[in-house]
Parts: structure tokens; C-alpha cells; sequence
């Protein structure tokens, strides 16, 4: 598996790449967003470690830029910025994960396995998921509802497709944040219930037949009835 560090601080890049190393990725390391973009666009990566404060081309810019051409490439934001807000951010930027400085080795390993193992199983599920009008094409990270396309970030798109491959059963925001977040959010954050309006407006707002429903008390379930 190759990599790609985007990471400003000298020590953070070696003590990254010694320790994706020993696990036998192969990695390539860059200091700043310029390089960054220009190495993302040049090479093929399995997965992008990506700071969000370095020089020339911001972290969340540069994440945008990339899945604008590589919409596929996993990309988790390792940074010192840990708020709801920051995260929300990462996310709309095109993250797939968050994870905040410092942090110890192994999760960062768990996060990353975690990511390559959905990104090549994915497929191997079925190609697309079909609920009442609303579609999911997997192969073209699409989203349709009565054949009208509906522009969707990268979480959002994960978010919808686990609501869908679970449709009729109540899901709670824990198991939600497990799964798609592959991380536990700290209690009293509201970052699913954020995610789950912003798909909304998205996915029911303008049709008469409302999809994603609220439980009180117990979470989110999508349902055609």
C-alpha cells in the first residue's frame, strides 16, 4: 500500500513515516500544500495523511482539490484543530476521517485499516442500493432520487449508504458515529444530528415522500412508509 504525508513539522513527518514504514507501507513524505497537490495529482495512493495547517495551500483546499480529481483516494486529516466545527469542516472538505494531534500510533493504524478495507470491499457488496425512488450508484459515488442527481460530499455519501443498507431498522447516533465515523465522538457532540439535517435537505426536502425519519430517544431509521 502507498502513501502520501502532507505534514509541516519535520518531527511529526519522520515519527509518521518510521512508523508506516516498520508496517511496510510505502510513503512519500511533503512539507507543504503545493507539493502536496502536485504529488496527489502525479502518483496513485492508496490512502493521503493530510495536517490542515501548512504553508502554501491550506490542508481543507488541498482535500478539496484532491477529491475533485481522485474522489476515491481515502483521506484522513491529522491536526491539532479538535472541535465539532473544525470536524464539520474536515468533512465537508471531502475527509473520510479526523484524527486529532496527539494521538497514539496504533489508532491512526486502526484508522487507516479500517479505511483501505472498505475502500477495496466495498464493491464486492453490489454496485448499487435501491430504496423507493432514491438511489445509490457505488461505482460512480452517485446519488439519484426519481433520476435527479443530488450532490453529496464524501460523508454524506457514507452516511446515506449505511442508513440504506440498514433501511426499516432504528440506528442509534452511537452506532452511527462507529460505523461511519469509525470513531466515538465525545458525548453531548451533535456532528451526526448535523449530518443527518444536512442530508435531509438533500434527500427529502423537495420530494412529498420523506425517507429519513426520527426516532426520539432513539435515533435515525430509513423508511419509504
Amino acid at each position: 500500500m502507498k502513501l502520501l504525508i502532507v505534514e509541516d513539522e519535520p518531527k511529526v513527518a519522520a515519527f509518521l513515516n518510521q512508523g508506516l514504514s516498520e508496517q511496510r507501507f510505502e510513503t512519500d513524505v511533503v512539507y507543504d500544500g503545493q507539493m502536496g497537490l502536485k504529488m496527489a495529482q502525479r502518483n496513485s495512493y492508496d490512502i493521503i495523511l493530510l495536517d490542515i495547517i501548512i504553508p502554501y495551500i491550506n490542508g481543507i483546499e488541498l482535500c478539496k482539490s484532491i477529491k475533485e480529481t481522485h474522489p476515491d483516494v481515502p483521506i484522513i486529516m491529522l491536526t491539532a484543530l479538535g472541535t465539532t466545527d473544525d470536524k464539520l469542516t474536515g468533512f465537508d472538505a471531502g475527509a473520510d476521517d479526523y484524527l486529532v494531534k496527539p494521538f497514539e500510533f496504533k489508532e491512526l493504524l486502526a484508522r487507516i485499516r479500517a479505511l483501505l478495507k472498505r475502500s477495496t470491499g466495498q464493491m464486492s457488496v453490489g454496485n448499487k442500493i435501491k430504496v423507493a425512488d432514491l438511489e445509490l450508484d457505488l461505482d460512480k459515488k452517485r446519488a439519484l432520487r426519481n433520476e435527479k442527481v443530488i450532490e453529496l460530499t464524501a460523508k454524506e455519501f457514507s452516511l446515506l449508504e449505511y442508513l440504506m443498507r440498514h433501511k426499516g431498522r432504528v440506528i442509534s447516533r452511537s452506532e452511527i458515529a462507529e460505523h461511519v465515523w469509525e470513531v466515538t465522538f465525545d458525548t453531548g457532540t451533535n456532528v451526526v444530528d448535523v449530518y443527518v439535517n444536512l442530508l435531509r435537505k438533500k434527500v427529502d426536502k423537495d420530494f412529498d415522500t420523506k425517507l429519513i425519519h426520527t426516532k426520539i430517544g432513539s435515533g435515525y431509521i430509513l423508511n419509504a412508509e
